[in-house]
């Protein structure tokens, strides 16, 4: 937890409480379920929670926002995103229905309220749109942006600094997964706004909506 506060201050106590919960629950579900490794369990706030968050470092989304995340796993970053953005609507999506087992319970655990679930590819989506797609380590990034496009909202013409679009937490040599993607994505590095070493090499990029 002392990680977190090192880099974050404002925390309302309710967030506090919520985020110091998330291991325990997370460890005890994991004997059930293996939705994190050994060696991250024993890392979990600075390999899950912290890396979600850099998003939030970067990006202020504003409230009433509809956010997915896409093959979200054990709820990662959309758990401690929807912990940071109380006021923000999260729908954390995925295939394997294990592991969104542990999402919700987890979810409901800790009373996050701006959460959804659904068992789903993200090409089976088709009555939703969402302001921003979040995804971490899923897959190639023209597989990502090819899956987000059509779930995006359009970027408002009179709102040209919108956060739109897929944001995505990516890491080591991106030069020829972004070549293939044909994006042109914003790139921030991690470990120039976290010294730890686990974030070397480890990147936020942003594809804005069309």
């Amino acid at each position: 937890m002392e990680i977190l506060t090192k880099y974050f201050t404002d925390f309302t106590e309710k967030q506090i409480n919520q985020f110091a919960a998330l291991k325990d629950l997370y460890a005890e579900w994991n004997q059930k379920i293996n939705v994190i490794s050994r060696k991250d369990l024993d890392n979990f706030y600075e390999h899950h929670v912290l890396h979600s968050l850099s998003i939030a470092t970067q990006f202020n989304f504003p409230d009433s926002y509809d956010i997915m995340d896409l093959g979200t796993g054990g709820g990662f970053p959309g758990i401690p995103l929807a912990i940071f953005f109380p006021k923000v609507r999260f729908h954390l999506a995925d295939s394997i229905n294990k592991k969104l087992k542990v999402v919700e319970a987890v979810t409901a655990a800790i009373d996050l309220k701006n959460v959804t679930v659904q068992h789903t590819r993200a090409e089976d989506i088709h009555n939703k749109k969402f302001d921003v797609v979040v995804s971490r380590a899923v897959a190639p990034l023209k597989d990502l942006w090819y899956w987000s496009k059509p779930l995006l909202k359009k970027k408002p013409v009179d709102q040209p600094k919108k956060i739109t679009g897929l944001i995505c937490l990516k890491g080591g040599d991106l030069n020829n997964e972004i070549a293939e993607s044909g994006c042109r994505p914003r790139i921030w590095e991690i470990e120039k706004i976290f010294e730890e070493e686990f974030f070397k090499k480890k990147y936020i990029l942003q594809v804005s909506s069309p």
